[in-house]
């Protein structure tokens, strides 16, 4: 199934001009005809107020003012105009309490570099076809954390929804036997 991004207005955040030249190279192979680029993020943020963009890609380590400022910035800015657009975060340096701080942030998606092709078509498609709500509350303003999936959650403290409670596998898997219903 072809996907066409043709009218997709995507702005490109990164102070290497290196990895402007490859995210553009690979949004153009997508069709993405609309590419706006900054290696300022505070630059960014002007074109943010004053083009209207569908996705922001934005690297997580900058000078001045960083990835994750420059994503408070259009999450939670009085000026900022659109504080809902999805924002994918790439970054070199991927270990958790990185990803863990982009995603508390406002990020809608991370990468982590070198990105490819692959991975970028997905995140962009995802973040197209897959929005995730938004969540506001005291300290946070963002897309909702969770993902749709909690295949494998194992988190079993006083916060965990009563909707959400573990299934033993053992139990699960001999109900849905091949046995199952012969009883």
């Amino acid at each position: 199934m072809a996907v066409d991004f043709s009218r997709v207005r995507v702005l490109i955040v990164d102070d290497n001009g290196y990895m402007l030249t490859i995210l553009r190279t690979i949004l153009h192979g997508f069709g993405i005809k609309q590419i706006f680029e900054s290696k300022d993020p505070a630059d960014a943020f002007d074109m943010v107020r004053s083009d209207a963009v569908d996705i922001i890609i934005t690297d997580y380590q900058m000078e001045i003012l960083d990835g994750l400022d420059f994503v408070r910035l259009v999450r939670t800015a009085d000026d900022s105009p659109n504080p809902l657009v999805p924002i994918i975060m790439l970054s070199a340096y991927s270990e958790r309490s990185r990803v863990m701080a982009a995603r508390d942030a406002g990020i809608t998606e991370f990468c982590a570099k070198p990105v490819t092709a692959k991975e970028m078509f997905s995140k962009i498609a995802s973040v197209i076809n897959e929005p995730r709500p938004f969540i506001r509350n005291k300290s946070y303003f963002g897309p909702d954390r969770r993902r749709a999936s909690q295949e494998g959650a194992t988190y079993e403290g006083p916060e965990r929804r009563k909707s959400r409670q573990k299934v033993d596998p053992d139990a699960a898997g001999a109900e849905a036997g091949p046995d199952a219903g012969d009883e």
